[in-house]
């Protein structure tokens, strides 16, 4: 890892390490984003991992790609870029409509509170979603579009909720946990059920109050890794190596694994800091 700087757009500033990590501030700064990439194809980097905003970000990109790219976690659609790691997000939005469908026999709806329209996998979820729920007894009674800000969906939720109860709410891990909150204030709890697209520490958490029922778990910690180690294999001449990533885990009610801590979230001791420099 010591022979190699590689570029990671998606958490903080820049690191200690040969790993230099940057923030693009949610799925709508492509701008940023994009400012980003073109410094760190200008510096002294090996590598990136990209995190993109947006699947078609490099077709915004004029400027030559110098370096290799691997892209992490979210979608990346371009002929230049032939490593990818993650989870397929349709099969995401499919495995969390199974599990409803599973649970009930009677009409059933559930809201569903995507991301950023078009943005990440929101689109693909809702796909993944609908084929489920075919010739089943449940129904998507609405679709709501937000970027992933709690103050953002707790608006959504709000307004969902004046005007329909469904059975169910389906959405991203920061929707979910908005969602908590405002089931208890209202008293909803026990009229409606949550499940999480993915997994957060507080979805966990959810989960063993019995407060989110299920959630999708896309084991980013190993995601992680395994984006370090085919880095640093393609640096050192092996081939791409195409669409890779962990197989997607379920974490629910009275089952957890108990792997969970390891594979998919950061250490409790983890804490991040975001530094601001004054480039004036």
């Amino acid at each position: 890892m010591d022979r190699y700087q590689l570029w990671f757009s998606r958490a903080s500033k820049k690191a200690e390490s040969a790993l230099a990590v940057f923030e693009a501030g949610g799925y709508y700064g492509l701008d940023k984003q994009l400012s980003q990439l073109d410094s760190c194809m200008k510096h002294n980097y090996d590598a990136i991992l990209l995190g993109a905003v947006r699947p078609d970000i490099l077709d915004f990109y004029k400027p030559p790609l110098n370096k290799p790219i691997i892209a992490l976690v979210n979608r990346l659609d371009s002929k230049q870029v032939n490593t990818r790691i993650g989870v397929n997000w349709y099969q995401m939005g499919f495995q969390a409509g199974q599990y409803i469908r599973k649970q009930t026999s009677q009409p059933t709806q559930v809201a569903l509170l995507a991301g950023p329209d078009k943005q990440g996998g929101s689109g693909l979820v809702e796909q993944g979603l609908t084929a489920a729920l075919v010739n089943s007894q449940v129904t998507i009674s609405a679709v709501r579009h937000a970027d992933n800000n709690r103050n953002l969906y707790r608006d959504e939720i709000e307004s969902l909720l004046s005007s329909q109860t469904p059975q169910y709410i389906l959405g991203s891990a920061v929707a979910i946990e908005a969602g908590v909150a405002i089931l208890r204030q209202l008293q909803l709890e026990d009229d409606i059920k949550l499940v999480s697209s993915y997994l957060s520490p507080a979805i966990l958490r959810g989960i063993y109050r019995q407060r989110v029922e299920f959630s999708n778990d896309d084991l980013v910690v190993v995601q992680g890794m395994l984006a370090i180690d085919v880095a640093v294999k393609e640096l050192q001449g092996a081939l791409a190596f195409g669409d890779i990533g962990p197989k997607i885990q379920s974490q629910s009610i009275g089952s957890i694994n108990k792997q969970v801590l390891k594979t998919s979230l950061a250490p409790a001791d983890y804490y991040p800091i975001y530094r601001v420099n004054n480039t004036d």
